[in-house]
């Protein structure tokens, strides 16, 4: 990682991205897992709410050997009852890393600022880059590659969207996207993704007709269309992306041996139908267990470099 946190997709090479992704599926199969965390201390400080994330940091830094420390946003009160550079001064003073998962990601970046310790993303406005390398693997794992497959994504060009097409492009994957005139991923990413597909042979199309995206595709990729935050928007969001949920129809356009994917939390009846996440072709569940997996690997790579604090 060129600078010592995890903050985007981009802290990582595609090396380092592919090496990641096979170093995570081997100590899933191994259970074993080395105690490169020993004696060291993690603070998990968080804005939003979180099921998956929590949990899955939690377990992975203590497997490793590691000690964790919950800080709710009630506690903090990060950039409100103290500024965020003071809260990354004292914090950097404690633990020896930062795990933030926060609405700004500028936030992430003052941390990362001033902390003096490595700090993860575990969530922005901007990216989801745990998410996305979870992804990776969880991709890697049902289909034992990625270079060259179709990965349709459907719905809001949101974080997820933003770290799963960065994370696509290093991987060489061929990225199609469908959403709503409006709400596509934004143009800085899309740029920065193409950079990496032009190394990587990968292949980026952005369309407005969720047919169009899913024909052919080896994966169909949706989250919801309202994000945290932006709840205020929830009807105006379910008119406009109606066009754009995944059910049985959509998804028999794709390949015979297509997997569905979500991040979760799932609104059932909105972007996906009620049913989905049971279907056969629905691989959601393990892809929330490849969180842990994933972010424990990327943990132990992070301390088990020289020079990690």
């Amino acid at each position: 990682m060129k600078s010592g946190h995890f903050i985007s997709v981009t802290d990582l090479s595609v090396e380092e991205a592919n090496s990641l992704i096979k170093k995570a599926a081997e100590a899933k199969a191994k259970k074993s897992f080395p105690q490169v965390l020993s004696g060291k201390f993690v603070s998990l400080l968080f804005e939003k709410p979180s099921l998956r994330t929590r949990v899955s940091f939690e377990v992975g830094i203590t497997q490793l050997g590691g000690h964790c420390l919950y800080l709710s946003p009630e506690e903090v009160g990060l950039g409100k009852r103290e500024p965020v550079e003071d809260v990354a001064r004292v914090l950097g003073r404690y633990v020896d890393c930062i795990v933030a998962r926060t609405f700004a990601h500028k936030t992430l970046e003052l941390l990362a600022q001033y902390s003096g310790v490595p700090v993860v993303n575990a969530l922005s406005d901007w990216e989801h880059p745990c998410q996305a390398m979870a992804d990776m693997l969880t991709v890697y794992e049902k289909k034992h590659s990625l270079k060259g497959l179709k990965l349709a994504y459907v719905g809001d060009g949101n974080n997820v969207a933003n770290s799963l097409l960065l994370a696509a492009a290093q991987a060489g994957m061929v990225f199609c996207a469908a959403s709503p005139l409006g709400y596509e991923i934004d143009d800085k990413i899309l740029k920065e993704a193409e950079e990496y597909a032009l190394k990587t042979g990968g292949n980026i199309t952005l369309v407005s007709d969720a047919r169009l995206a899913v024909e052919g595709a080896d994966i169909v990729y949706t989250d919801v269309w309202t994000s945290m935050g932006q709840e205020a928007e929830k009807e105006k969001r379910k008119s406009i992306f109606k066009d754009f949920q995944v059910n049985d129809n959509l998804m028999s356009l794709a390949k015979k041996d297509v997997i569905f994917m979500h991040p979760l939390p799932a609104h059932h009846g909105e972007e996906v139908s009620g049913d989905i996440l049971g279907k056969p072709y629905s691989v959601v569940f393990d892809q929330a267990e490849n969180r842990l997996h994933m972010q424990r690997a990327l943990l132990e790579e992070m301390f088990g470099r020289a020079g990690a604090k």
